[in-house]
């Protein structure tokens, strides 16, 4: 039977049919990175949770989708995408209805935990089978476009949404509105997507995966719990030991191994580096961020949810409008300036909140959430860029899942370390004491804001771009990709 010809009508509805799919899933899955965030109040007073059980509510999903995606994204290579990506979308709806039927804090934790597990199936794999779908460069580069600008629109929604069905329905429809869109993406994966395989799989590092968890998961435990337990209490020594010790021991074991998790290589190319460090300051900057503004405005100012969300809307308007902005200048101009550019909104918008008080006027709390909204739109196309920069396209896959990770990491550690100063710094009612205690968490705001702007002058220097080279000539000698992202590669075969 003669193959499909890939310009025709009906093949291109193909693809696009596709690509919706993939968009589809993703969207539930970023939508669930933010929009928990809105129903923080709801569930403190439904579960009685106290503020180290609400960071734990956004990190116990955050935290799994950093230690899960690069696993996953080899064993869809390995046995197959479609199936990965259909039994992580039954996965994710399954969590969702149990997190809506939770009846105290621990089991809703472990619920998000769950659908992390499901999520963390889809991110990745759904980036696979969008490049072996759309074979031609320039055709994948729009595909890859569409699909990072619907990633960004369902974490710029997340709040407004939340705000919606909290006070439409309660907090647990957050959680239930997943399942009926993750059973259509089901029926539609198994009726549309072809199923595909790589040639030549990475093998499996369970030993860095696991040394990968203990790191995140002790890490982040010892930074929420230290507060309560006290800092020198022998949990959190017992953890933070366990946490540094997996920080030594990960990469020791990673040049070990002939195809490693992470290979400690890659960091030799500043780009790639640089990269990894912007992704966790901007999405600290959007964890810490999102967590306390939700508390400010419905603890301190007393708003509903609905009208919560909607204060949000100036940063929701200002991603939308500056993420397609920001991957056309790296096309045609580099990330340098994208990367300036945003950290200085970053910053500027910390710098505000400095001034933050429970009267603040609302022109002040606008312009600043506007701010943050160019900041952050503005940052994440120059982190893929950046990270893919230079790589062998061999490699490229890899680097971008790395940057993926490492997105997580930062939205995990910027709940742990920006809730935790904050709340350890509250004294007093909320109503009064929460707005002074949040300036020492805009100070850290400022701070990765100018991190990310020095960053980006120094990975995109002369320099920079030479350590790259010969990162790209260590790792197998085949030309790095350019610096827009687009690269040739043949397609993989479909089964």
């Amino acid at each position: 039977m003669p193959e499909a010809d890939p310009s025709s009508a009906p093949e291109r509805r193909r693809r696009l049919l596709v690509l919706a799919i993939c968009c589809l899933s993703l969207f539930i899955v970023g939508l669930d990175n933010t929009v928990v965030n809105v129903a923080l109040p709801a569930i403190q007073r439904d579960l009685d949770a106290p503020a180290s059980g609400l960071q734990w509510i956004i990190d116990a999903y955050t935290l799994v989708l950093a230690s899960l995606l690069m696993l996953f994204g080899s064993v869809a290579d390995r046995f197959g995408r479609r199936r990965v990506f259909t039994t992580g979308l039954a996965c994710f709806a399954l969590g969702s209805l149990l997190c809506s039927l939770a009846a105290d804090l621990e089991w809703l934790v472990a619920f998000r935990a769950l659908q992390a597990v499901g999520g963390s199936m889809l991110n990745p794999v759904a980036m696979s089978i969008i490049t072996n779908t759309f074979t031609d460069p320039r055709e994948r580069a729009r595909a890859i476009g569409v699909w990072g600008g619907v990633v960004g629109l369902s974490m710029a929604l997340g709040p407004l949404l939340g705000g919606f069905l909290v006070d439409a329905a309660g907090w647990p429809s957050i959680f239930l509105i997943n399942v009926p869109v993750a059973l259509v993406a089901i029926a539609l994966t198994v009726r549309f997507v072809p199923e595909s395989r790589s040639p030549r799989p990475r093998r499996l590092d369970p030993v860095g995966q696991l040394l990968m968890v203990v790191l995140l998961g002790c890490g982040t435990a010892a930074i929420i719990e230290g507060p309560g337990h006290g800092w020198t209490s022998p949990l959190i020594l017992a953890l933070a030991a366990a946490a540094l010790a997996a920080l030594v021991a990960f990469p020791l074991w990673e040049r070990r191994v002939a195809e490693p998790l992470v290979d400690p290589r890659f960091f030799a190319g500043a780009p790639f580096t640089g990269a990894t460090v912007t992704a966790v300051c901007a999405f600290s900057a959007l964890g810490g961020f999102l967590f306390l503004n939700t508390l400010y405005l419905q603890g301190v100012r007393h708003y509903g949810p609905i009208e919560a969300g909607l204060w949000t809307l100036p940063m929701a308007g200002m991603m939308l409008v500056c993420a397609p902005l920001s991957g056309r200048v790296v096309a045609a101009r580099g990330p340098r300036g994208p990367l300036v550019a945003a950290g200085l909104g970053l910053a500027a918008s910390g710098l505000l909140l400095t001034r933050l008080a429970a009267d603040s006027p609302p022109a002040l709390l606008l312009v600043a959430y506007a701010l943050f909204g160019f900041g952050f739109g503005t940052v994440n196309a120059p982190i893929t860029n950046a990270a893919v920069s230079g790589m062998p396209r061999a490699q490229a896959g890899v680097a971008a899942a790395v940057a993926s990770t490492s997105r997580q990491v930062g939205q995990s550690l910027g709940v742990a370390v920006i809730g935790t100063v904050v709340t350890a710094a509250v004294v007093g009612p909320v109503a009064t004491g929460f707005a002074p205690a949040t300036h020492a968490g805009w100070w850290i705001l400022v701070g990765l804001g100018c991190a990310i702007s020095v960053l980006g002058l120094v990975t995109t220097t002369a320099w920079a771009t030479g350590t790259a080279a010969r990162v790209a000539a260590r790792l197998g000698g085949d030309p790095p990709v350019d610096r827009s992202g687009v690269r040739e590669a043949p397609p993989e075969r479909l089964r």
